[in-house]
């Protein structure tokens, strides 16, 4: 089968390998029907900070058909449509025990601990698998993980009724940030990115004001209205610093993105000012609840695709992301049709 093997940071090949083997008990052989390419995914290609095996073929965003089931599989049968759980998680430490699979001591990720979906078969745990509704575009299924993701970060942070928040980045997880915000928040909504066509088009999507990360702009979209919440979806240094910033105290804000390096940061201004910096890592249990947003979202998720490419583009693909060039959110593998796999 074909699939994008991650050897080192800088290296991934598209290559033809052998289909996953036989099942153990508690496994479900996918026929992958799309993935979507992820900032972590950047991340690892960029710096290799979690290659714990190699080769190991990536993507951990993904949709799929049931074909095989193993042993002791009763929830599943062939021809169900799923998407995937990304964590991979031991369900014996404490984190695990009290519900806190996303923090868990040994935690680990599909393509990286085990094969990802950037492949035309992956088989997986049945644990990891949520139905999604067939009649969905495997594309849209695709996006349920990053969806998750967004879910949980708006939950932790949980902005008061009313008030203003500020998305910094667009890319996938600040850009479903802001439609959720769109859909379950009632006060101003403001988003900033570099990529000016990123932060229009979730503009567009959105409803949201666009700024650039500057009281001057800031002020000029909320006039005497305070801004006190922040969701950063860059992981860039400079941007943390910037942010806390333009924030009035009493407010929080939220970090979600990949950041490369450590900051210098006055933890006196948090006290002073009590601006909360709060961590959101991966989601707890939202994974099924962002399946049943899907279908209502699904016009809206659409506007927000980039591109779709085969598994041949991957490596291009890559590139082109690493440059900051896409104009939209998220760029989605193309595998197989659900109609194929009979």
């Amino acid at each position: 089968m074909k699939a994008a093997r991650l050897y080192a940071a800088g290296d991934i090949r598209v290559e033809e390998i052998e289909a996953p083997g036989p099942l153990v008990a508690g496994t479900v052989r996918l026929a992958v029907t799309a993935a979507g390419i992820c900032g972590s995914d950047l991340h690892n290609f960029r710096t290799g900070q979690w290659i714990t095996r190699s080769p190991s073929v990536a993507g951990h965003e993904l949709a799929g058909v049931v074909m095989e089931v193993g042993t002791g599989v009763s929830a599943f049968s062939p021809g169900d449509t799923v998407v995937a759980d990304s964590r991979v998680w031991c369900g014996e430490c404490a984190a695990c025990r009290s519900g806190r699979r996303n923090i868990c001591d040994r935690l680990g990720f599909v393509g990286e601990v085990c094969d990802g979906g950037f492949a035309e078969e992956i088989v997986l745990p049945a644990r990891l698998l949520v139905r999604y509704d067939p009649a969905l575009d495997p594309a849209i299924a695709a996006m349920a993980e990053p969806l998750a993701v967004a879910l949980h970060a708006i939950r932790r942070q949980a902005v008061p009724a009313g008030e203003p928040v500020l998305i910094i980045g667009c890319g996938p997880i600040g850009g479903l940030a802001a439609l959720l915000l769109s859909r379950l928040h009632t006060g101003p909504l403001l988003v900033c990115d570099n990529n000016r066509a990123r932060s229009e088009r979730v503009a567009q999507v959105t409803g949201a004001t666009q700024v650039t990360l500057d009281p001057a702009s800031l002020h000029a979209a909320l006039g005497e209205q305070a801004l006190r919440y922040a969701l950063d979806a860059t992981g860039q240094r400079d941007v943390l610093k910037r942010a806390i910033a333009c924030l009035q105290g009493g407010g929080s804000l939220t970090l979600v993105g990949i950041t490369h390096g450590n900051i210098d940061l006055d933890p006196n201004v948090l006290v002073e000012r009590e601006i909360a910096l709060m961590g959101c890592h991966a989601f707890r249990d939202e994974l099924p609840e962002a399946v049943a947003m899907l279908p209502e979202m699904a016009t809206s998720l659409a506007r927000l695709i980039d591109r779709e490419i085969a598994i041949e583009d991957i490596p291009a693909a890559y590139e082109r992301l690493l440059a900051g060039s896409a104009a939209g959110l998220k760029t989605i593998v193309r595998i197989a049709q659900a109609e194929q796999l009979s």
